[in-house]
This record gives structure tokens, sequence and C-alpha cells, in this order.
């Protein structure tokens, strides 16, 4: 189990109690690069496509609309097939 979670297309209700619309705003280019996560994060895609790889897992795409959360110490390989715009929230 790579310890990444997705909420395909979550409900506006669920993201308006989270608070996401306030979270800060992170924007990439299409481009690869490796990635640790030094707490939990949440995010929430608006625009873009990726694939997150874990060191040593599965490879999983995460699209605009996907809610996601990325496990605390999890080592991966970010690559953006589209350039990304999300809110995110480290916990």
């Amino acid at each position: 189990m790579n310890g990444i979670s997705i909420n395909h297309n979550p409900e506006e209700q669920l993201l308006t109690e989270m608070g996401v619309r306030s979270w800060p705003i992170w924007e990439k280019e299409k481009s690869e690069f490796p990635w640790k996560y030094d707490s939990e994060e949440v995010c929430y895609l608006l625009e873009g496509l990726v694939t997150v790889t874990p060191q040593g897992g599965e490879p999983v795409s995460i699209r605009a609309g996907d809610l996601v959360t990325f496990p605390q110490g999890m080592a991966c390989k970010w690559k953006i097939h589209v350039a990304v715009k999300k809110h995110y929230m480290f916990k």
C-alpha cells in the first residue's frame, strides 16, 4: 500500500467543511522531480494531470477534481503531464 488516499470528485460540502478554497495555491508546469513529504499533505487539484510514484510502489494518477492525501515520510517522484494548479495544506 502506498498510503496515498484519493477522493475523486468530492462533494462541494466536504470541500467547504474542510476550508479547501481558503488554502494556499501551488502551480507547476509540466515537469518531473523527486519529492519527500516531511508532513502529511492534503491537496485539491483545480487543474492538471500528474503521476505520483512512491519509492518502491506503484504509480498513482491524480487529476483535476481529486482531493488527495499524501502520508508523512513518503518519498516519491512527481511527473506532471499537464500543468498543475492546486490548493494544499500541510498538517
